[in-house]
């Protein structure tokens, strides 16, 4: 992966993990009620599903360019389109009141993960990203080194600053994170993403 796509990928990412939804509404809600130190045992079942997705992800990326190139430009424009998605549905959520439950210390971890994993934009999403920066000319694991650490990172810190939130502001945070206009420039920004990466040249996979 060049350092020019690794810089698009890296803010994609930026976008992707800090645009506000259910998982920032647990860390925020956890930073509240426990305490910013037990509190990061959430953010801990967060990146436990990141990186069980990140594999997944790689796995079937490689497995659509073993397959053909046809399937993996197929996987590109619905990839391309989840993201448009997103941002249109991010638009139309931006202007709704964010709801969050009281919710007891036990099982943390684990709430957390279940949260993370059927977060809409979670399974979809990222198998979305990585259709688009995978580069089919480059060998997938060379590429691997340099995203799940990138993208790990981005995730442990977003998520830990929602955290730090929650614990410092308490709702407050709410009001400062679910900004209606923060919300919109965001969902744009997938609507942006997903037009100029579906259009985007796919390299030809080299036989």
């Amino acid at each position: 992966m060049s350092f020019d796509a690794w810089i698009i990928f890296a803010l994609f990412w930026v976008v992707f993990v800090t645009t506000p939804g259910p998982n920032a509404v647990n860390c925020i809600s956890n930073g509240m009620n426990l305490g910013f130190s037990r509190a990061m045992v959430g953010v801990l079942g967060i990146l436990t599903q990141a990186s069980l997705f990140l594999a997944l992800s790689a796995v079937g990326v490689t497995a659509l360019l073993t397959a053909s190139a046809t399937g993996f430009f197929v996987a590109k424009m619905i990839g391309a389109g989840f993201l448009i998605y997103l941002g249109v549905r991010g638009l139309i959520m931006a202007g709704k009141p964010v709801v969050m439950d009281d919710r007891p210390a036990a099982s943390i971890y684990w709430r957390s993960f279940a949260i993370a994993t059927i977060n809409p934009k979670s399974v979809a999403g990222y198998l979305a990203a990585f259709s688009q920066f995978v580069q089919p000319d480059v060998p997938i694991w060379d590429q691997m080194i340099v995203i799940v650490p990138t993208a790990l990172t981005l995730t442990a810190a977003s998520y830990t600053g929602f955290t730090a939130l929650g614990a410092g502001l308490g709702r407050a945070a709410l009001g400062a994170v679910f900004n209606v206009w923060f919300r919109r420039v965001m969902a744009v920004s997938f609507i942006i993403y997903g037009v100029l990466l579906g259009s985007a040249h796919t390299p030809v996979i080299k036989g």
